[in-house]
């Protein structure tokens, strides 16, 4: 464990951020950062991290002398494992210790669960997500558990259930057995995709769960090929379902594919060959094109190392970023009860509030207008976003193929479109 933590804490060291500008503030406001940087999920982590950076850099620049709140901003990444006891104990550090008033993550909902539950909640410190999709969280807001401090920039999973079983209908897959991560993202998204699935005329074979992490998949894989189904849809992480995948593919399964958001990740294509993919489909959580996408898309591939502007959770994690820093701004102080409202007010539709986009125009328009004490509303990568009271947001959702190893856009279902599907499903 201790050369696991010294790992994070050296990542961590590497993304203490230094403004661009030549007069920079003396003084450092960091939050904290739990994301997967290894396991099931890391590669999203590893994303999101250079998303961030990228969003606080920005932010430092257009601050200049003046600072973020009279700072310039930094975080402190730590890596969660993919394990939800590992992301409790990085989280608990951060908090305790290093007195941070909020934190970016995690990734999966595993992790980002547990993590509002046992730290974030009781301690009055903000969390937003840039990934973490089930309805449990949805539910614990309900409940009063997340207390108001939880957000994400990412849909909830009770529409993309929906979507993604509308989406396998319109192409053919009448028929089909599921493989699921066992955790909580995949019982839920399980749950609402089922209920609409075979609400619509769907035909489930059978449904199988799988733990993360396991050497092989053998046994998974020969039970969900017992009822003959002719496609697949796969719940997990691009990790295990290289192997999974795989695995189903030497043991002669049909190659026609169903696939959740965060699949659609180049890794995970590579890993098991664009050539047994080419009848494979997914949906993921979509976008409204804006001037932030378009500066997004240039400024993200050159700094990333690697990752480009569609890789899962990087666009999401740069607004979590830049939401965070400008909610910095707003509160004019490093507090996480003023940060929490901040979030609110440069996000939600105030009446004549001045739509801000990301880059280094638009962050040095924003940050004068809170500096003058005027209503601003950061329009980013993702679009406008306004969070409801749970810290829910809602929009679009994106539906893919895979064509020679590319993701393909080919449409998109609009949050209504996937809500008056839900209105003709039966009652709960």
């Amino acid at each position: 464990m201790k050369k696991l933590i010294l790992a994070a804490t050296t990542v961590a060291a590497a993304l203490t951020l230094q403004p661009a500008h030549a007069q920079a503030p003396s003084c450092t406001h960091t939050v904290g950062m739990v994301v997967s940087l290894t396991g099931p999920a890391g590669r999203f982590g590893q994303a999101a991290a250079k998303s961030v950076e990228l969003a606080f850099n920005e932010l430092n620049s257009a601050a200049g002398a003046g600072g973020i709140a009279g700072c310039k901003l930094a975080f402190d990444l730590r890596d969660a494992q993919s394990q939800g006891a590992v992301a409790v104990d990085q989280a608990r550090q951060l908090v305790d210790l290093k007195k941070v008033p909020a934190i970016i993550g995690g990734i999966i909902s595993s992790v980002s669960i547990p993590i509002v539950t046992s730290v974030t909640a009781p301690a009055g410190v903000v969390q937003i997500s840039p990934a973490s999709t089930s309805p449990t969280l949805t539910r614990l807001g309900n409940e009063g558990t997340t207390k108001g401090w939880f957000f994400r920039t990412i849909t909830s999973d009770a529409l993309q259930g929906t979507a993604a079983a509308k989406y396998a209908l319109d192409q053919g897959m009448k028929t089909l057995t599921i493989i699921h991560v066992n955790n909580d993202f995949g019982v839920n998204m399980l749950a609402e995709f089922r209920r609409a699935y075979e609400a619509l005329g769907g035909k489930i074979t059978g449904v199988t769960p799988y733990n993360p992490n396991q050497p092989s998949y053998a046994a998974e894989v020969t039970n969900a090929l017992k009822g003959d189904a002719p496609a697949l849809y796969f719940i997990g992480y691009p990790g295990d379902g290289t192997n999974i995948i795989r695995t189903w593919i030497q043991q002669g399964g049909p190659r026609k594919f169903l696939f959740n958001d965060g699949m659609n990740a180049a890794d995970f294509i590579k890993g098991v060959g664009p050539q047994f993919l080419n009848d494979a489909f997914g949906t993921s959580s979509g976008t409204n094109k804006t001037p932030s996408t378009e500066f997004f898309a240039k400024a993200y591939p050159a700094m990333s190392g690697g990752f480009d502007a569609g890789a899962p959770a990087a666009d999401r994690a740069f607004d979590a970023g830049a939401i965070l820093g400008l909610a910095i701004a707003h509160a004019g102080k490093f507090e996480a009860a003023a940060i929490r409202d901040g979030i609110r007010a440069v996000t939600g539709p105030t009446p004549n509030a001045e739509v801000v986009h990301a880059g280094p125009e638009g962050f040095k328009r924003a940050l004068q207008l809170i500096r003058e004490k005027k209503p601003v509303r950061y329009v980013g990568v993702i679009g406008a976003v306004a969070f409801d009271k749970n810290g829910d947001i809602v929009g679009p959702f994106r539906t893919w193929k895979l064509v020679n190893g590319e993701v393909t856009t080919v449409g998109q279902m609009s949050t209504e479109d996937v809500q008056a599907v839900q209105a003709k499903l039966p009652a709960r």
